[in-house]
């Protein structure tokens, strides 16, 4: 994952920066370093949101919010999350939605 993020970083490929920023937060929640996950998360949000993919923002969306849900952060994880879930308005049906949206209905 380090190596991943120095070539992002070194050779500007920014195409993946969200992506990795994400599957990076995961490995920080497996490792029990919850700072350095939602420091991850959130870098991962911001550069999808910049980017504007919108896929990749709610894949960020939605594990944020999962950890704010744990947190106790339910204003910040609804906000966040319905953010990223109103910008679809096709493909509803997609496991990943489907899942956006219960997320959604539980906050």
């Amino acid at each position: 994952m380090a190596e991943a993020l120095a070539v992002v970083e070194t050779k500007g490929e920014r195409w993946c920066e969200a992506e990795l920023a994400r599957r990076q937060g995961e490995l920080h929640l497996q490792a029990g370093d919850v700072p350095s996950a939602e420091t991850s998360l959130l870098k991962s949000l911001a550069c999808a949101q910049q980017q504007q993919a919108k896929s990749l923002e709610l894949r960020a969306a939605v594990r944020l919010a999962r950890l704010w849900q744990r947190q106790g952060r339910r204003d910040d994880a609804r906000r966040d999350l319905a953010a990223a879930c109103g910008w679809f308005t096709e493909g509803l049906s997609l496991p990943e939605l489907v899942d956006a949206y219960t997320l959604l209905a539980q906050l």
